[in-house]
């Protein structure tokens, strides 16, 4: 990393980086540990080798912000990390968007993203697509006109040979922006088109989930927006809504669709944003974790989960994923205090990312709720929790086990109920991919009181019934996984 000054023209710091990045002229491999913790980079499986490939990303320390730029492949069978620094590289940023394609050898494509200044006073937003060639090794900075504004927090996917970028929001601590334009970007020409879908879109939004479906539609859901009270307050909004992007019958441009408002059915669950996601193959997708906040008059209460669901995408349908036996509480609930000027310092607790020393008997994730028609959620009355322990640090609770209902895949055999399975602990944000049947998951943010804590675990979850060989037909069918098990796990979580 260049050492930078926070005073500096933020804009004139990142293009000294770039042209530093034009000056490498040799490639440089080296097996390293894993990752140093960071949270909003990229993680994507490669299309035609066993490995996963993380770009960029950020850590704070409580005093200084550290964005990368580092381009990470870890390769399966050996369970070994590459660094791997080519020449003219992007300069660094974190909430972009990554996705690979086997075209010309093997492809990573990136868009946007934030670059912050060491002391978080500045914030500069990318605009700028990038290209490495797996093959040659080699960065390509695309440079088209035509495309999306500066943002990051969008989301793009690659379908009908083009990129889809939708929605992200643009915000330089004077005044912010959400988005919900749609821009496709033509792997065949290299050129951006802004798309203009007939129909009612999302609302502007960032961090939502999108998904590429096998017959050519794009899946949006949920995200998070922000819009202004008045000169001093801002209200925050979680969607919980889901859009499906149409593509117009024989249209052969690509450039033709339509949005369409879907209902989703099957099992409910509380609201939340910073859920990740992974597609598997049969028209499927998995989401783990999330958090939602319930802001108050003196009180921010906010709860991390830990849930695994899986997403039918011919059926829209939503069903839980949950371990038998012994497992961590699928919760972590924090309380911050706002001073007076509603802002917010804490006092409160949260579990010890990365840990499972507080692994307690759960059996299934509750039912908390049924989405509404309109795609709204609205948390509903939980029945009382159990403390099981209060150091006055850390509070971990257990909440009650109901019986698994028709939208549950129960996983874990009847012998192993009364093993202690593992299972990562709440998190917002995280890596999710899924490559030959194995889930795998990385990092994340989880939050005490004012405290960000930033994680660098890492996880497999391998069943091919569930994730690589058609999935559930019949939803009262129990899929047996032996257990979960970290691939690795690195350091846990700091403040």
């Amino acid at each position: 990393m260049i050492g930078l000054a926070a005073a500096d023209d933020i804009e004139k710091i990142v293009l000294e980086i770039e042209k530093e990045e034009k000056k490498r002229n040799t490639v440089v491999e080296c097996i390293v540990p894993p990752p140093s913790r960071r949270a909003n980079f990229s993680l994507t499986p490669h299309k035609d080798k066993e490995e996963l490939i993380l770009f960029g990303g950020e850590y704070f320390n409580g005093q200084k912000e550290y964005v990368y730029n580092d381009l990470f492949f870890y390769n399966i069978p050996r369970n070994q990390w590459l660094l791997l620094k080519a020449p003219g590289g992007p300069p660094p940023r974190c909430g972009h968007q990554a996705v690979t394609l086997s075209a010309n050898k093997g492809q990573l494509w990136v868009f946007g993203g934030e670059y912050s200044s060491p002391s978080q006073s500045q914030f500069y937003h990318y605009r700028d697509l990038w290209v490495y060639h797996f093959a040659d090794k080699k960065w390509e900075k695309i440079t088209t006109a035509g495309g999306p504004s500066a943002r990051s927090g969008h989301r793009m996917v690659c379908i009908k040979k083009q990129l889809l970028v939708f929605g992200g929001f643009h915000d330089n601590l004077r005044n912010y922006k959400y988005f919900n334009d749609l821009y496709a970007f033509d792997l065949a020409n290299y050129k951006w088109t802004r798309l203009e879908p007939k129909g009612t879109p999302p609302c502007p939004r960032s961090g939502c989930l999108m998904i590429a479906l096998q017959d050519g539609r794009v899946l949006i859901h949920g995200g998070y927006s922000k819009t202004k009270l008045n000169k001093d307050s801002d209200q925050g909004t979680i969607h919980m809504d889901m859009f499906l992007l149409t593509p117009e019958k024989n249209d052969e441009t690509g450039t033709k669709w339509k949005w369409v408002s879907v209902k989703h059915t099957g099992v409910g669950f509380s609201a939340r944003c910073g859920m990740s996601v992974a597609v598997a193959p049969g028209n499927r997708a998995y989401t783990f974790g999330g958090v939602f906040d319930v802001e108050q008059e003196e009180d921010l209460a906010g709860e991390f989960f830990n849930e695994l669901h899986h997403l039918d995408l011919d059926k829209i349908m939503w069903r839980n994923v949950a371990l038998s036996g012994k497992r961590e509480p699928g919760k972590s609930k924090k309380r911050r205090r706002k001073d007076e000027e509603g802002n917010v310092e804490g006092d409160g607790s949260a579990d010890e990312g990365g840990s499972d020393q507080n692994i307690t008997d759960m059996d299934v994730t509750t039912e908390d709720q049924v989405a509404d028609d309109d795609g709204t959620s609205k948390p509903t009355v939980v029945p009382s929790t159990t403390i099981l322990s209060d150091d006055g640090v850390f509070k971990v609770t257990q909440g009650p086990t109901p019986q698994p209902s028709s939208s549950q895949e129960v996983v874990g055999s009847e012998a192993a109920k009364n093993q202690h399975l593992f299972a990562p602990s709440p998190r917002m944000n995280c890596g999710l991919v899924i490559k030959d049947g194995v889930l795998y998951l990385y990092g994340g943010l989880i939050e005490d009181g004012d405290k960000q804590l930033t994680l660098s675990d890492f996880y497999s979850l391998n069943n091919t019934t569930i994730f690589d060989s058609g999935g559930l037909s019949d939803p009262n069918r129990t899929i047996t996984i032996d257990s979960i098990k970290p691939s690795r796990v690195e350091g846990g979580c700091v403040f």
